[in-house]
């Protein structure tokens, strides 16, 4: 065995419990593979317990000269906190957070301070009982994902009265063109001068947390409403590499160790009200929209698209998780994540037993269960092929219903329900737990379908096409083509599980090319990953974070050498 590695292990050993240190392929493998894509080599996973063990632990991994991936709940949909293949010249080594997960309140919850694990369930949780709210609670937060992950790749940005993530306010280390580690405190507090006494001020919570000054930088996206309202503009309302919003942690996609962040919260609202909207002529979503922007005073809380693709994908392939979450609550995911990767690990020990044997068994259990949609949504969805789910809160919900009267009473093929409470939140989460379907579906479907493709797009504010820009040339080579999206800022999901033989690089170059024709942007919100070639700005940006590139080495098609050779 290497000298150097036995040397480097031994060192991390001294700093943390051998029982936190994963080493072996069959171990590491959960988190070397990501959710969707993603698969590479490293020598080992480490679980630092603390923000100080997590520096000495960065200290270690910069004297042997490793590269280093920082991962919390590895939910990311583009492979970007795992390594990609094996082609680093450098040994990688991933260092996850989830232990580390304190999160402080500040000044009576109206802020917070988040460390590497926490997660959104977390910070949803302990707002609740102080009728504060976080900046998102869609989707990730159903799957453990950690908040200073939403921070680093630009996520969320569906609850169009809040933003996307994002804050000016950061602790993080950084690996300098010296190759000597920086500890930056920008979380506008005053906690020491030293690293190991900042972070130990930090932990500790040795300043008062009640008395923390404002700050002159953002915590949060403050004119992102203003943005999204101008429906004349045809650039985005909100894309991965916009360099309004990259700045330090924000945006970084693991180029740095972010150790925390401090961040917003938003009054949780008294009363809130779901309007289900359904056509069969996506030309009315369109006006609507543009009505909504417009002329509403207060924005409602979310706009959220569903084709009968994913509406249909939700019901069929979801109504596993769909079940999992509405009985024993978003909590209960991560545990069962977790225990669907132990049971696919020793599934793939006995060849008789199919891959990814535990979404089989979950698939053919949920077949058998009772149907779990409300009846009135259920013979709605069979009218309409597009469908929009609308959450509007207090002052908005009249103003809304007004609109949606207004628009609506007096066409054909063109309707809205106004949702009961429990109509509501069984709506909300079949839409949240919809984004698994497309990969459920082609393992189901593995005879006729090929590898899945999906696509994070930001369409200019200003499109109206966004219903037919792919010619039949295009959606002929889709098994299926999953449609959503966070409607009122043209933010899509497109998930294509493409035709068995389709050749998907192909697929994919002649996709981009008309998505640039038509002035989009891509990712909008889960950062480029190893799916995405990162446009100058943003390569300019990691660089500018990480010279030596020695954090996350390759992200957005990047070189994958020291100092980007």
């Amino acid at each position: 065995m290497d000298c150097q590695y036995e040397d480097f292990i031994s060192d991390i050993s001294e700093i943390i419990n051998s029982k936190n240190i994963l080493l072996e392929p069959e171990q590491t493998i959960f988190y070397r593979k990501g959710i969707r894509i993603g698969n590479g080599s490293a020598i080992a996973v480490i679980f630092p317990s603390s923000l100080l063990e997590l520096w000495d632990i960065l200290k270690i991994c910069v004297l042997y000269n490793k590269i280093i991936i920082m991962q919390a709940a590895n939910t990311g949909l583009t492979g970007g906190s795992t390594p990609d293949g094996s082609d680093y010249d450098r040994e990688v080594v991933i260092i996850n957070t989830l232990n580390i997960d304190k999160l402080i309140l500040l000044n009576n919850g109206m802020q917070v301070i988040a460390f590497p694990g926490t997660t959104l369930y977390q910070l949803e949780d302990q707002l609740e009982p102080i009728g504060r709210s976080p900046h998102s609670v869609i989707g990730s937060s159903c799957i453990g994902a950690s908040v200073i992950g939403g921070i680093c790749n630009n996520s969320g940005g569906n609850l169009v009265n809040r933003g996307p993530a994002y804050t000016q306010l950061s602790l993080f280390v950084r690996l300098n063109e010296n190759k000597k580690l920086e500890l930056i405190n920008h979380l506008g507090i005053e906690l020491g001068d030293s690293p190991r006494e900042v972070i130990s001020n930090l932990e500790n919570m040795n300043f008062n947390i009640n008395e923390v000054s404002k700050s002159d930088h953002p915590a949060s996206d403050l004119d992102y409403k203003e943005r999204v309202r101008d429906v004349n503009a045809n650039t985005p309302a909100r894309f991965n590499s916009d360099k309004r919003r990259l700045y330090e942690a924000s945006g970084c996609a693991g180029k740095i160790a972010v150790f925390a962040v401090r961040l917003d919260t938003f009054p949780k609202a008294k009363k809130e009200q779901v309007f289900f909207i359904g056509t069969n002529d996506p030309k009315n979503l369109t006006e609507l929209r543009r009505k909504i922007l417009t002329s509403m005073n207060i924005l409602p809380d979310m706009g959220e698209y569903i084709h009968r693709s994913y509406f249909d994908g939700s019901d069929k392939y979801c109504k596993d998780t769909f079940t999992f979450i509405k009985y024993f609550g978003t909590g209960f995911i991560p545990k069962l994540l977790t225990l669907k990767r132990k049971i696919d690990y020793f599934a793939s020990k006995l060849s008789f037993l199919p891959t990814k044997f535990s979404d089989r068994i979950l698939q053919c259990i949920a077949s058998l269960t009772p149907d779990h949609l409300p009846d009135r949504i259920r013979n709605y969805r069979n009218r309409f092929e597009h469908c929009l789910l609308i959450l509007a809160s207090d002052d908005s919900i009249k103003e809304m219903e007004q609109l949606l009267i207004s628009e609506i009473s007096e066409k054909d093929d063109y309707d809205f329900i106004k949702c009961s409470e429990s109509e509501g939140k069984d709506l909300l989460l079949h839409r949240y737990v919809a984004g698994s379907a497309p990969m459920r579906f082609g393992l189901i479907n593995s005879n006729t379908a090929g590898e899945l493709l999906p696509l994070d797009v930001a369409l200019p504010r200003n499109c109206e096409c966004w219903h037919e820009i792919f010619p039949e040339e295009i959606t002929s080579q889709m098994a299926e083509f999953f449609q959503m999206a966070h409607f009122l800022c043209m933010v899509f999901h497109w998930d294509i599980v493409v035709k068995k033989g389709v050749d998907i690089e192909k697929l994919k170059k002649n996709i981009l090319i008309i998505l640039d024709e038509n002035g989009a942007k891509y990712p909008a919100e889960h950062n480029v990953g190893h799916i995405y070639k990162a446009e100058k700005t943003l390569e300019t940006f990691y660089r500018e974070l990480d010279p030596t590139n020695s954090f996350n080495s390759g992200i957005g098609k990047t070189s994958k050498n020291i100092n980007y050779r």
